[in-house]
Parts: structure tokens; C-alpha cells; sequence
């Protein structure tokens, strides 16, 4: 199936409420966020900005589709880039510098399990891990996972820092 068609099969199941995601060829869904998962996004988002002298203007989306490089298609809660991506009207092909990901209830394995391993597996350099029920982040390098209690100002190796 070309990734065009396979897209716009995940566009039609937005339309019945369920978000679908394909992580190394494993199916996964989840209901649309909750009113507290998208204010802790939005919260998060107006915290991100460049560190003092880095070129990395700290472009940031929200629950866009990304197409990773093995084929698989997931919707970071935020994705971090250092420029803007090409795609605008499919899913962005360019690897994000960072992501953070805002845990919803029952949802937690996706985000604590399966999601750090296969960003860093893509080339993700930071994955930031926040559960608004606890105020537990976790930030996950290549060599190094480091836990904090929210809130946390994070540096980014991309140049960009935020408040979790």
C-alpha cells in the first residue's frame, strides 16, 4: 500500500475518534486526547525556545503524523525540529531533534515502553516522557535517562529548552 493511501486510511479513522499510529509494523490506536492532555501539550509548547546562541530556530508541532525513516508512522504529542519540515499537506518525513510525549491514562506502556526505544532507534535525540498525573518527566538520551518531577527546565542537545 503506497504511503499516500495508507495516510489517508488514518485521516478516516480520525473521523471515528481513534488516533492510529504504526510503530516497527505494530499496529496501535488510542482514543483522542482528554481536555488535561491537550492543556499540559499547550502548556509545553509555549515554554519551547532557543537556548542563548543557538542557530536551531525550535520549530514545534503538535500530533502531526511523522513517517520515520523504517516505515513507521507516529503522532508525537510535540515534535522539535531545527527547520521547518517540507511536507505540508502529509505526513513530515524529517526526523524531529526532540519529542515529548504527555502520557493519557491507560495509555501509559505506549509512551513509557514502547515510544523511547523506537525514537531513539529513528534518530530522536531527546524524548521527554511527562505523566500530568504525577508530575513525573522522564528525559531519555542514547546513553542516559534522567527522572524529574515537573516542573523541570530541559535543555535539548538540539539547542532548544522548555518547561516540562
Amino acid at each position: 500500500m503506497s504511503d499516500s493511501r495508507l495516510y489517508n486510511k488514518f485521516l478516516r479513522a480520525e473521523e471515528l475518534g481513534v488516533r492510529l499510529e504504526i510503530v516497527a509494523g505494530l499496529p496501535i490506536w488510542e482514543a483522542h486526547p482528554v481536555y488535561k492532555h491537550q492543556k499540559a501539550v499547550d502548556v509545553i509548547r509555549a515554554t519551547i525556545a532557543p537556548t542563548e546562541g543557538s542557530e536551531c530556530p525550535c520549530v514545534h508541532a503538535a500530533d502531526i503524523y511523522i513517517n520515520f525513516p523504517d516505515g513507521s508512522l507516529k503522532r508525537p504529542d510535540i515534535s522539535i525540529f531545527c527547520r521547518e519540515p517540507d511536507e505540508e499537506e502529509e505526513a513530515v518525513r524529517l526526523v524531529p531533534e526532540a519529542v515529548i510525549e504527555v502520557i493519557s491514562r491507560g495509555y501509559e506502556a505506549k509512551d513509557m515502553e514502547i515510544a523511547p526505544q523506537f525514537y531513539l532507534g529513528q534518530g530522536v535525540k531527546d524524548i521527554v516522557i511527562f505523566n500530568p498525573y504525577t508530575l513525573e518527566v522522564v528525559h531519555i538520551r542514547q546513553a542516559h535517562t534522567a527522572h524529574h518531577t515537573s516542573p523541570i527546565d530541559i535543555e535539548l542537545l538540539c539547542g532548544c529548552h522548555c518547561t516540562v
